[in-house]
């Protein structure tokens, strides 16, 4: 029998999509199974401050196909002081709640590991749409931002097939390329750049010289942040060979938007899943799902790997944009 009666939930760290999902499939889940529910506003700083509210089953109606998070983030400073990871674990203790559920980033995952290690249970769910928690081959919020990136990158390359032009398309992702990378597969980009993989835009420029020259009518770059500014690329490109790239920086329309089904599911079955976790006493895990089956890791296991860049689908997004 779980001696888990209380639990609480909270989103940290930058927005993605399918955390709504996750919030929903926490407190139902805990709600099906007898538990309270508490809803921390805000993130860490909302802990720290006691911005906690009981929730319900209406509390997280109509919320799954929205993107966002209705117990909204902030970035806490105070909270990565041991003055403040005490003052957090006061306030759970005081309302009595016995776990806590984190969805986030590699940030989230730091203050969820600090509280564990001050005896609260708890368990991360990987929240974040650059894909670069380890151990969990997807995070909720990544299959949205591939789709709007290969959505964009359709768009571009209509316009620069019209105009005979090449575009370059900066995307989020300033230590991990997922987004670079799956979003370039998905669309036939002619050129991925990483921070995983040095490159050589000499190499870069020439081919996309020999490419016009044998009837190409045009070419995109992705460029994951992490690897260049898009800016900086263009220009040295047209130094290197004078095609002039246009520049476009998706920025935050990433992380904005409806999940798509796969977040939705993911983000709903990682949630139901950290609940049942927690009831069955275990505590100081990150959620994940590693080919096809759910695993809990423990969490300062994750904070401290760093995740492996698939060479694999590199290369051959490599072969095929040939």
């Amino acid at each position: 029998m779980s001696n888990v009666k209380s639990i609480a939930v909270l989103t940290s760290g930058g927005d993605s999509q399918g955390m709504n999902a996750a919030v929903r499939a926490v407190v139902r889940s805990a709600l099906f199974n007898g538990l309270d529910v508490y809803g921390v506003q805000r993130g860490y700083q909302g802990l720290i401050n006691d911005d906690l509210r009981p929730m319900d089953l209406r509390s997280v109606g109509d919320i799954i196909q929205r993107g966002g998070t209705i117990l909204q983030t902030a970035r806490c400073k105070e909270f990565l002081t041991p003055e403040g990871q005490q003052r957090g674990a006061e306030v759970l203790r005081s309302r009595g709640i016995d776990g806590l559920v984190v969805i986030g980033g590699d940030g989230s995952y730091q203050g969820a590991n600090k509280l564990s290690k001050l005896g609260i249970k708890t368990m991360g769910l990987p929240g974040t749409i650059d894909n670069d928690i380890p151990f969990t081959d997807l995070t909720i919020g990544f299959d949205t931002a591939v789709s709007i990136v290969v959505d964009a990158i359709n768009k571009l390359r209509d316009t620069m097939t019209s105009h005979e032009r090449s575009s370059i398309v900066e995307v989020m992702g300033r230590h991990c390329g997922d987004i670079a990378l799956f979003a370039g597969l998905a669309s036939g980009a002619e050129t991925i750049l990483v921070p995983e993989v040095p490159y050589d835009l000499e190499q870069v420029a020439n081919r996309m010289r020999e490419n016009f020259q044998h009837g190409k009518r045009h070419s995109i770059i992705i460029v994951a942040e992490g690897a260049g500014n898009g800016e900086d690329v263009a220009r040295e490109i047209t130094a290197l060979n004078g095609i002039e790239p246009r520049v476009t920086v998706l920025g935050h329309i990433q992380r904005g938007g409806a999940p798509t089904h796969n977040d939705r599911i993911l983000a709903s079955r990682l949630g139901d899943f950290a609940v049942r976790k927690l009831m069955d006493g275990d505590s100081g895990k990150g959620c994940g799902i590693v080919k096809g089956e759910f695993v809990a890791t423990d969490i300062e296991k994750v904070v401290t790997t760093k995740k492996a860049f698939n060479m694999e689908l590199y290369e051959l997004a490599s072969r095929l944009s040939q």
